[in-house]
This record gives C-alpha cells, structure tokens and sequence, in this order.
C-alpha cells in the first residue's frame, strides 16, 4: 500500500480539492492519506477528516513542516511513500505512474516526483515571464524540488529521514540522491499554483534564497547545488532570444530577494516562513 503524508498548516481554502483529486480515481486498499495538521487555526482538520475513513487525520501543536512530516511518517502505514504538499493538485492516478519505479528494486532509482503544470493565466506579467524561464532552467528541469511532491522507495526513505530539519525540505531531499537514483516521471502532473502577484513572488523568491543558503551549509562546496549560473542564463538566451525579457525580469526578481534574504541569512534566521497568500486564491 502506498501511504500518503499531506503535512498542512492553515490550508482550510485548498485541502479539500487535493484530497478529492486523490481519491476520486484510487481504491481504498491502494492509498493510505495521512493530514498532519500541524499548529492549524482554521478548519483545515475538519474539512480533511469530512472526507470519510480513507483520510486519516492527525493534529499536532506546532506548527512546523518538518515536525508534520515525522509525525506522518510515524502515522503512515506502508511504502512507497509520498510527500504532498496541500496547496498543490495530483491524481491518484498521477501517485500510481509516480511510484510504479520505485516497486523495481533493480532500477537503482530511490525516489521520484511528477513534471510540473503551472497555471500562469490568473498571474501578472512579471510572475508569467519570470516562470517562463523557471521553468526551462535545468536544474529545475532535472530536480525534484518545487513540485510540491516526491515520492520514495523504503530505502529512499531512509535516505531523507537522517536529514536535518531545514526549510528547503525538497531542494535538501532532491540533492540526497545522486542524479541515477531520482527520476522526474513524465507520466505522472502535479498543478503548482504559483503566485499571483509580484509581491507574493518575492516572498517566494526570498524563502528560497534564505533556505537555500540553508541547505548549502550543510553540503560541501563541491556537493551539487541547484543555483542558477550565468551560464545558464547565457545558453538559455542563445536557444531562445525571444525569452530576453523573461530573463530580465528573473534576474531582477533575483536581485531583491537575494537582498531581501540577506538579514535573515546572517542572522541565521531559517525559521521565518514568508507564505504566499494569492497562490491559495480559489
């Protein structure tokens, strides 16, 4: 049985539609959800447990993800094991074309995560030009952060299990296993709802540049890092001119929040949560 954590801190507006996508199309012996509401002031427990027996709920007080995800591993009853954030989409169909690499023991891959669909029609101008080059970068392309999921083998489990509590749980999870060990599953979408405004962009942009320095104290300077280079800018202009604003706007997007995240870096400040409001607009 494949179990499912769902770690959810105040995500009363968007938990419902996630769980209704996942067992709208999986059998009751397939899947095993587990909500961990951690620290939650609104009705995202109650909203996830009237959704019958096949969600298990759990309620912890602090409302922190890495806590949730433990908690819900010491919920979950089986392997694969898949993380899942709240305020993203995925099918259970999706879980099923995700964990079917993982049942191979002679493949080598330990963990997995869907491609990204990301809705950019409700979005200002600077947002879509700026997930229009995202999206293209290749170590986004290849990673298997910022989807929201990942899913994993026992062993991939005991892999990420040992890592330390840090902000950028899946940029920390995708750089655990070597390039061979993960695999991006075409077969398999997940909706990323991005952030709606310029504003809430930043604050995106900032979290990832403050727990992205994170993670990086925690590996060795010659250990894989998932920072965009001027190379890859360069290579991605020369492929495509046309994307010359696009870039533009990312490196400006960039620039602020790398200056933004620069007090809370020093101050070693990793427990700040800058939450994107407009992405859980329904």
């Amino acid at each position: 049985m494949t179990s499912i954590v769902i770690p959810a801190h105040n995500e009363a507006r968007v938990i419902g539609r996630l769980l209704d996508s996942l067992l709208a199309d999986s059998s009751e012996d397939e899947t095993d959800i587990v909500v961990v509401c951690n620290g939650c002031t609104d009705d995202t427990a109650r909203i996830a447990a009237a959704r019958g027996p096949r969600v298990r709920v759990v309620e912890i007080p602090v409302p922190s993800k890495h806590a949730a995800l433990r908690a819900g591993d010491d919920h979950a009853h089986g392997f694969p094991r898949v993380y899942v954030d709240a305020d993203v989409v995925i099918t259970g169909a999706d879980v099923r074309a995700l964990t079917d690499p993982l049942h191979d023991d002679t493949s080598g891959v330990l963990a997995t995560a869907p491609e990204r669909q990301i809705p950019l029609d409700a979005c200002a101008w600077r947002v879509r030009a700026y997930y229009q080059v995202w999206q293209r970068l290749p170590a986004v392309r290849e990673g298997l952060f910022g989807r929201g999921v990942i899913a994993v083998s026992k062993a991939g489990h005991a892999r990420i299990a040992a890592l330390p509590p840090l902000m950028a749980d899946d940029l920390a999870a995708s750089l655990a296993f070597a390039p061979q060990e993960r695999l991006v599953v075409g077969a398999a979408r997940v909706v990323v709802h991005p952030p709606r405004t310029w504003p809430d962009l930043i604050k995106r942009r900032i979290r990832a540049a403050v727990s992205t320095a994170q993670v990086e104290r925690h590996r060795s300077p010659e250990e894989a890092s998932a920072r965009t280079s001027k190379a890859d800018l360069t290579a991605l202009l020369r492929r495509e001119p046309k994307l010359f604003m696009g870039v533009v706007v990312f490196v400006a997007a960039a620039v602020v929040a790398r200056r933004r995240a620069g007090k809370a870096i020093r101050a070693q400040d990793f427990g700040t949560w800058l939450r994107d409001e407009s992405s859980r607009q329904t």
